[in-house]
């Protein structure tokens, strides 16, 4: 039997692997290598912000930078510019690392799961510097879970790092904000995810106007992972041309000028037109019904 080659994903294919890569986030790279530069990283970081952000990515990242070894196996510290070539490097960037425990508190939520975490806190990594908790939408575990970690999080074992991450940090205790150095990750603007989705497809050798990519920006709402996901999906629906028209055809939106026109007519007065202009738009999908 003969595999057919996967198509992966944009927003997997083109996942930031480094800080360097990590676009908008430039305050957190400033912050996380000084610490590391002073030899004053935390025990457990707090990653917010909205979703396709990059809050795993950068979690992914640090795990990276507080691992890396360098290609000669030899580097004796965290580094902020982590080689990307030694083993730990490419098993926490294939998520097959022994000692970088991924957690989705969505689906364990319950404090016999925390108290699992915390049991396997004491055993050392197998080969790693730091045993990594990587702990997804953390806001969606139950208050006994949270009061079950607290003492670990004050006090973790030296070999232990936690990392955090959530859409909704108003909902963590506040005890547990107060435990972590906290991270906001924010928007990307307009400008960085043109010039970001321009790069990729340039790589992927497919045609685009500028107009088109900021459109497509808008409609991300500054997340990365949306804007792939939709440019993604343009791809596909314009065989690989990507002009505005075409994004507005292909996702029925409006366009600004029907919407002026439809306004026009309102002011008008002119009752016929403003219901022939309505059907026309819940025709072309622009608007629900």
């Amino acid at each position: 039997m003969t595999a057919h080659n996967s198509y992966t994903v944009l927003a997997r294919k083109y996942r930031p692997a480094d800080f360097s890569s990590l676009i908008g986030q430039e305050a957190l790279v400033r912050i996380i290598s000084n610490a590391i530069k002073l030899n004053k990283v935390p025990h457990a970081f707090l990653l917010t912000g909205i979703r396709g952000v990059g809050k795993t990515t950068t979690a992914r990242i640090i795990a990276k930078v507080l691992n890396c070894i360098g290609e000669d196996g030899k580097a004796d510290g965290p580094t902020a510019t982590p080689c990307l070539k030694c083993a730990n490097c490419r098993e926490i960037g294939e998520s097959r690392h022994p000692d970088i425990i991924e957690m989705d508190a969505a689906s364990k939520t319950g404090v016999d799961d925390i108290r699992e975490v915390i049991e396997n806190c004491s055993y050392s990594p197998v080969s790693a510097r730091y045993k990594i908790y990587i702990i997804d939408e953390v806001h969606m575990l139950s208050n006994n879970a949270f009061n079950a970690l607290l003492k670990t999080l004050e006090e973790p074992p030296a070999h232990v790092k936690f990392i955090f991450a959530t859409t909704e940090v108003r909902k963590l205790p506040l005890t547990i904000i107060s435990r972590c150095q906290r991270f906001d990750l924010k928007k990307v603007g307009n400008k960085e995810l043109v010039e970001f989705l321009g790069g990729i497809c340039q790589k992927e050798e497919i045609k685009y106007t500028e107009k088109a990519l900021k459109l497509l920006t808008n409609l991300s709402g500054g997340s990365v992972r949306d804007s792939l996901s939709l440019l993604d999906q343009i791809i596909t629906l314009t065989d690989r041309d990507i002009k505005e028209d075409a994004i507005r055809s292909s996702l029925g939106l409006t366009s600004k000028t029907k919407l002026i026109d439809l306004y026009s007519l309102i002011i008008e007065g002119n009752a016929a037109g403003v219901l022939t202009s309505l059907q026309s738009l819940l025709d072309a999908g622009g608007i629900a019904k």
